[in-house]
């Protein structure tokens, strides 16, 4: 067994795919496979489980791969704790965007993370909150802006910034002139909202519940495609103010205050104890954290930074 077969190994166990590992390592599939081979034949256990979608790593293999995984972080950050005083964070870093957050983010992070951090390469994904957990509580992705992030092991994180939720409408509609709407009143307009298990839907249903509300919705998990319907098809929806900044711009829709209670969440910046480039991760995070800081001060993002004015990332 070498570092370079334990690398494969947990390449196969995150993408669950043989093609898909080859891809990203660069290598030929059969000699990936031949790898496996050898390193399942070494420990005398079979490590995956075949299946029309691809693979699964056993126990024995589940076993392998939670150890392999301390393996290489200690010798990542065994080469991070010798680099430090003399180069700059560098490596492949995934970080994970919010739908409702990406759109006014990714442009202006991609461009600050070129200036500050020019030797970490920056993979950005875009999902929804709950499915951005999952990645990165599984080791798949190394930084995340989660909304209402429970704690969970191997993650670190740091509350933001609190947004409050606002009902949007289409610019023609009579509500856009309201000065505000009652939580009550929301689901008498024709509302569309993306599914459980998504933190908005969650946040929405459990304040419903306490004033015994059901809410009747339409449920759309594309922030695209909910725009279109509000803007096209006469539908309303909630979501932070930061999420149609465009469409606000372009007079296509109108943010309408909700009272009664007002709903909002909290946004933090979460990274992955199980990242292989920890100095790397631990500086996008500070820089994303820093930026999204910046633009609430300035007031192109809509929120309250969680301390005051002049929070920051704090990686303890």
């Amino acid at each position: 067994m070498d570092l370079r077969q334990l690398k494969y190994f947990v390449q196969i166990a995150e993408t669950g795919n043989f093609s898909r590992a080859a891809e990203v390592l660069r290598i030929a599939q059969p000699s990936l496979s031949q790898q496996i081979k050898s390193l399942e034949k070494e420990l005398g256990v079979p490590l995956f489980v075949r299946h029309a979608r691809g693979v699964t790593a056993t126990e024995h293999g589940q076993q392998l791969y939670d150890h392999a995984r301390r393996i290489l972080q200690e010798i990542d950050d065994a080469k991070d704790a010798l680099r430090s005083q003399t180069s700059d964070p560098s490596g492949r870093v995934s970080v994970g965007l919010a739908t409702s957050a990406c759109r006014g983010l990714s442009m202006p992070l991609l461009r600050v993370m070129a200036e500050r951090l020019p030797n970490v390469t920056v993979h950005l994904v875009e999902a929804m909150t709950a499915y951005l957990d999952e990645l990165i509580q599984a080791g798949r992705l190394d930084v995340a802006l989660l909304y209402d992030h429970k704690a969970f092991e191997h993650v670190a994180w740091t509350e933001m910034i609190t947004e409050d939720l606002m009902l949007f409408v289409p610019a023609k509609s009579p509500i856009a002139k309201r000065k505000s709407v009652p939580f009550k009143k929301l689901f008498n307009f024709p509302i569309v909202l993306p599914g459980r298990p998504n933190v908005l839907r969650i946040v929405i249903e459990q304040i419903a519940a306490r004033y015994d509300i059901t809410p009747v919705v339409k449920d759309c998990d594309s922030l695209p495609a909910i725009a279109k319907l509000v803007c096209d098809a006469g539908f309303m929806t909630v979501m932070p103010h930061f999420a149609f900044i465009d469409e606000i711009a372009r007079s296509e829709m109108v943010p309408v205050p909700i009272v009664d209670p007002t709903p909002s969440w909290t946004l933090s910046v979460v990274v992955s104890q199980r990242t292989m480039h920890t100095r790397a991760s631990e500086a996008v995070a500070r820089v994303m954290a820093e930026l999204i800081a910046d633009m609430v001060e300035q007031g192109t993002w809509r929120a309250k930074l969680r301390g005051g004015k002049g929070a920051r990332y704090s990686s303890g």
